[in-house]
């Protein structure tokens, strides 16, 4: 199955779950405090500017999971894979951390326990930034067992393979914002 969102698609394997959201803005602090809605309650709030997240998962993605998987990434199992795209904008693609250009190829070899944020017995993953139609992205894949990434990674990779985005030109045709 195709899912798409906010640009961003990707074919969703048989039994795994996805997710591409744009996060609400948060009300400002003193707003928030008064109880006053913001003056721009869409997804670009007073102030803030949030941006697409894909999420894809071999097994179902809880409510409230983290931009990089947090809440779901300590449940894995052995066989599990966990892929994040998570975008940063037009104002940095192409340049410092996102001047490579074009889709990652991920391979097992990319894939390490010391790539975690915090250490998670036997979790292995690879993080890559990059520029694809003049926008910027990271993509955090995590991988249920370190032991079994020559049978999990090829699963990934297929699935980074079928992702695709809209260039930010066509997005802004469109009237969206990013």
């Amino acid at each position: 199955m195709r899912r798409t969102g906010y640009g961003i698609s990707l074919d969703v394997p048989a039994g795994w779950s996805a997710s591409i959201v744009r996060r609400p803005a948060d009300i400002g602090t003193d707003e928030a405090a008064r109880g006053i809605a913001p003056s721009d309650p869409g997804p670009q709030g007073p102030g803030e500017r949030t941006l697409p997240v894909l999420h894809t998962c071999s097994r179902p993605i809880p409510a409230g999971t983290g931009d990089f998987g947090s809440g779901l990434v300590e449940e894995l199992a052995a066989d599990d894979v966990f892929v994040a795209l998570v975008e940063y904008g037009t104002d940095l693609a192409g340049s410092g951390l996102f001047a490579r250009s074009g889709w990652p190829r991920l391979a097992p070899s990319q894939f390490s326990p010391g790539r975690m944020p915090r250490q998670l017995p036997g979790r292995s993953a690879s993080q890559h930034f990059f520029s694809v139609g003049d926008r910027a992205f990271c993509l955090y894949t995590v991988i249920g067992s370190h032991a079994r990434r020559m049978a999990t990674v090829p699963r990934a990779a297929g699935v980074v393979r079928s992702l695709g985005v809209e260039p930010a030109a066509v997005m802004r045709r469109r009237g969206v914002v990013l």
